[in-house]
């Protein structure tokens, strides 16, 4: 097995809550935590022999069986150990199969142990994982806890939680869970204890092997029961997991049942996968793959709401902690349309639902939904006379969408009028064009008709506004956002001539041809485009323009993009191209779409490259960012998100453009 080197290795990852990470080389070398950076400690410990050694998470007073191997894939990690005449295999499995919804709804994580002799003899070993009750928390402030065992058929569960429960007690970005129970649940050949006689409340399972030169093996599973897990205009919604009244025993249940075949699953899932990645682009895409993969997943909660429809709700990690954000959905969703468009419409609805409500007065696309886990109207450009402070983590806003038609409660100027409408477009046709049909965009025809009007007024050269790269300020005339508004009318066109609206769609298209025509003009400067029309020195990324590849509409010319792809590797630093000309850093799920702009594949691996390069060298010790400097790797900010799900536009672009 080889030793990969990336940020934080990905651990538990069920949703924004359950997620736990080791932001080291070695799973011994630094305390398990949240995303969040928070520490959550699990613990991990083999007696071999009678001889103790940690491998799980820090602990200086107990020497570490050395770690010889970790491999990053798709759904798991797994770290290898040797030493005392062993070797030890760790497998964190989290089964997040994406053409099983059910599965990926379960907040359950298969931690796989497996033994061996290395010397020709047998070795008795003893197993022990413990959590800390600090999964059940926000904050360091210890919580008065309780806990106990379930002895159920087939498996036996310890778990604990706090005395005190407060569900969607709080909501906000840099904050952990602070309600539910978590639990560690085994087969009745590994023992699960409750432990609440030291100064804090531990889970501990622990199970006997032995090391022979054949090797045996035994699992447990990590799960967390978040008892309430959105709040949705009003109604509270649980997991998909709980339908037909199944409670966190019985889900835990199947899981152990369950476990072999969804093991397998996963493996050839993650070997079909990888393969995938190797033939668009080489093995630095695989690197690239393997780590998004659970990470853009788990940054979602899946739920239904009240009607059966399925919701598909981000957590805007670590930039606002909004719940349902368009521009954070825009970029991920290519690794969702390639496996089941149900997740980009669970994107969508919450969307839909909310610009549809009284508050909503504009006549372009909200940002966001709400912030996690509070889908309670848009809270990004909320007037501070409206309930908007900082400092605001644990804040949980006003119900705004129950606020009445009148009510001026947004800043206009914080607003990304032109981003989110042509967001919402863009993902309505993609979603129309992978199901083959308009069937469920059909009932927001008009709300997507009044967004291309407003793109079609302000499209063309955008005033003075945000875009989803809002870190970098307010920019007027943003050619790449003048793009995706092209691109966006072009999308209303496909929509309109799937719909079986021909002549409609004509017009339309022909608009978007003459907006493109006009772009063509202002923006070509040499052999490049600007930032900004009428800023000849600038420059910038126009990944906004894969979208004219993948719709097939021909709309900008083949030296653009040629003229684009060259000038990125002219402006390459050691970490990837920067986002434009104004500061070093960069977006790496940006750098993969415009990788898509060229058909030549070295050119594509010549893109990838520093992103992976990224994850080998930065000194950021923390969950796959996407907003990093190009220069020196350090993250800006950004970890966790959802975003990283754009990383795989290359193989959505080879689904759509090479699949017969």
């Amino acid at each position: 097995m080889k030793m990969e080197r990336v940020p934080s290795v990905p651990l538990i990852t069920s949703d924004p809550y359950f997620s736990l990470w080791s932001p080291a080389d070695e799973l011994y070398s630094a305390d398990t935590c949240h995303w969040t950076g928070k520490v959550k400690k699990m613990m991990g410990y083999i007696t071999i022999d009678g001889v103790k050694r940690v491998f799980m998470g820090r602990d200086e007073t107990c020497p570490h069986l050395e770690q010889t191997g970790l491999e990053i894939r798709p759904t798991s990690s797994v770290y290898r150990f040797e030493g005392e005449g062993i070797q030890l295999e760790i497998r964190f499995l989290s089964p997040l199969l994406l053409t099983d919804m059910e599965l990926v709804s379960r907040p359950c994580t298969y931690v796989e142990a497996a033994v061996r002799s290395t010397d020709g003899a047998d070795h008795g070993c003893v197993l022990v994982f413990t959590m800390d009750e600090g999964f059940c928390y926000d904050g360091p402030l210890k919580k008065d806890m309780t806990g106990g065992v379930h002895r159920a058929a087939g498996f036996n569960a310890a778990w604990m939680g706090q005395i005190r429960q407060t569900p969607l007690g709080h909501s906000g970005d840099d904050v952990t869970i602070d309600w539910g129970y978590l639990y560690m649940a085994a087969q009745p050949g590994g023992e699960v204890t409750y432990n609440n006689e030291d100064d804090r409340s531990t889970l501990k399972v622990s199970f006997e092997l032995k090391a022979d030169t054949a090797g045996t093996e035994s699992f447990f599973a990590a799960a967390y029961d978040d008892m309430a897990s959105v709040m949705y205009f009003g109604d509270v919604l649980r997991g998909i997991w709980t339908k037909g009244g199944r409670t966190i025993l019985d889900v835990i249940g199947i899981s152990i049942q369950e476990h072999g075949a969804a093991a397998q699953k996963c493996s050839l899932f993650e070997d079909r996968l990888m393969e995938q990645a190797e033939s668009a682009i080489g093995e630095d895409y695989v690197r690239i793959c393997a780590l998004a993969y659970r990470q853009a997943i788990a940054a979602h909660k899946l739920v239904e709401d009240t009607q059966g429809n399925v919701l598909f709700l981000s957590k805007e990690c670590f930039s606002n902690g909004c719940i349902g954000t368009v521009d954070v959905s825009y970029p991920s969703m290519p690794l969702f349309l390639l496996y089941n468009t149900e997740y980009v419409k669970g994107m969508m609805r919450p969307v839909f639902k909310f610009a549809r409500m009284p508050v909503w007065k504009f006549d372009f696309a909200p940002h966001d939904v709400g912030r996690y886990p509070y889908a309670s109207g848009q809270v990004y450009g909320v007037k501070e006379e409206y309930g908007y402070r900082e400092p605001h983590e644990g804040l949980v806003f006003p119900m705004y969408y129950n606020y009445p038609k009148g009510e001026d409660i947004y800043s206009l100027d914080m607003q990304m009028p032109v981003e989110e409408c042509g967001d919402m477009l863009i993902m309505a046709a993609a979603v129309s064009i992978m199901d083959g049909n308009t069937g469920f965009v059909e009932a927001e025809m008009d709300l997507l008709e009044k967004w291309v009007s407003y793109l079609l007024r302000f499209g063309e050269d955008p005033g003075e506004q945000l875009c989803t790269d809002d870190f970098a300020g307010h920019l007027a005339h943003n050619a790449n956002l003048a793009a995706k508004a092209i691109l966006g009318v072009q999308a209303w066109s496909i929509l309109l001539s799937m719909s079986g609206r021909g002549e409609e769609a004509k017009w339309y298209e022909k608009r978007a041809k003459e907006m493109s025509e006009s772009w063509t003009k202002r923006a070509v400067q040499g052999n490049h485009t600007v930032l900004a029309f009428g800023s000849p020195e600038s420059w910038g990324l126009k990944y906004n323009l894969v979208w004219d590849l993948l719709f097939g509409s021909h709309l900008f010319s083949e030296d653009i993009f040629a003229g684009e792809v060259s000038w990125y590797k002219e402006k390459m630093n050691k970490f990837g191209m920067p986002l434009d000309n104004r500061q070093t850093y960069t977006k790496s799920d940006w750098i993969l779409w415009t990788a898509c702009l060229t058909s030549d594949k070295e050119e594509m691996r010549e893109l990838a490259a520093p992103v992976a390069r990224y994850l080998r060298e930065t000194k950021s010790r923390v969950p796959f960012s996407d907003w990093y400097d190009s220069c020196s790797g350090d993250e800006i900010s950004f970890q966790n998100r959802s975003v990283q799900g754009g990383l795989f536009m290359p193989l959505l672009k080879e689904r759509l453009l090479f699949t017969p």
